[in-house]
């Protein structure tokens, strides 16, 4: 009974943070610049990383880019081009070791990271008996686990300076269950809360100069989930993507929702009825192509 009378009082401040949170909508945010700043991408050879590598070059950071395939130097090349500095390397995100390695080795010879973008990620479409177990391994090792080395490698010159950007690639799939993605859903749920919980961590430090965003997509056309649907919305383009997340980065967004209309569906799953919900999701339908391991009686 206390503590609802306490929430009671705060009832002010919901109108007038609600009001002021409204008002901000009409207002555009100023974009901070990154000029010389240096940025290190996780999985920067395709897809999302490398556009957003080249948003970054545009504006004349200098990038760091990892990858585990060899076409990451076609990255650096075209970065190079736009008139960025652009260092490659191939590192791969499911080995400790290996980032904290590299990690030190762009310390020595190129300098400080003052963003970092954990953007590196792998997705299996299956259904948990045919999932194998070295790919539930993989899935948590680069969906979550790097995000904790590649952070606590760079994240202490940033605590010294007081100064950042801690980004994470996350997905819609982290915010709610879907079928046949059981190892992705609950390596991104972690990715969601691993930002969560940093972001508080940093506040409780004091360390309020180190921003972090968290970047939730639906489906994006890169090819690695075959034939996705959904009532949502279109398959999103990767540039579309891009052009949200490096708004967000700019403008220093906590948590980014594409389409917006995700967002909605993470507010009505903690609150409708379960029944309701079931007869929801049948509505926005969810379909791609997956290997079903699970094999039901002939009757």
């Amino acid at each position: 009974m206390k503590f609802f009378l306490q929430c009671l009082q705060l009832l002010p401040l919901l109108i007038i943070f609600t009001l002021e949170s409204l008002l901000k909508l009409f207002i555009p945010k100023k974009r901070k610049s990154v000029t010389g700043e240096i940025v290190l991408i996780t999985g920067a050879g395709h897809g999302i990383g490398r556009l957003t590598a080249y948003e970054f070059a545009k504006l004349k950071s200098t990038l760091v880019l990892w990858d585990i395939n060899k076409g990451i130097e076609d990255t650096a090349a075209e970065c190079k081009r736009l008139g960025a500095k652009a260092y490659a390397f191939v590192v791969d995100c499911s080995n400790r070791e290996d980032i904290y390695s590299y990690a030190k080795k762009v310390k020595e010879e190129i300098g400080d990271v003052s963003i970092l973008v954990n953007n590196a990620g792998v997705v299996y479409t299956s259904d948990l008996f045919a999932t194998q177990d070295t790919q539930i391994e993989k899935t948590f090792e680069v969906n979550v686990l790097a995000h904790f080395w590649t952070t606590k490698a760079f994240l202490p010159v940033m605590m010294e300076n007081n100064h950042g950007h801690i980004v994470t690639l996350a997905s819609a799939a982290g915010h709610t269950g879907v079928p046949f993605l059981l190892a992705y859903c609950s390596s991104k749920f972690a990715a969601v809360g691993f930002h969560k919980a940093l972001t508080e961590e940093l506040a409780a430090l004091e360390r309020t100069g180190i921003k972090t965003t968290c970047v939730c997509p639906n489906f994006i056309n890169t090819g690695f989930i075959k034939n996705p649907s959904t009532a949502l919305g279109p398959t999103l383009e990767p540039e579309e993507v891009v052009k949200k997340l490096m708004n967000g980065i700019l403008t220093e967004q906590k948590m980014i929702f594409i389409p917006f209309s995700v967002s909605f569906l993470t507010v009505v799953e903690k609150i409708l009825p379960e029944r309701f919900l079931v007869f929801l999701k049948r509505m926005i339908n969810v379909n791609f192509d997956a290997v079903i391991g699970y094999k039901t009686k002939e009757q």
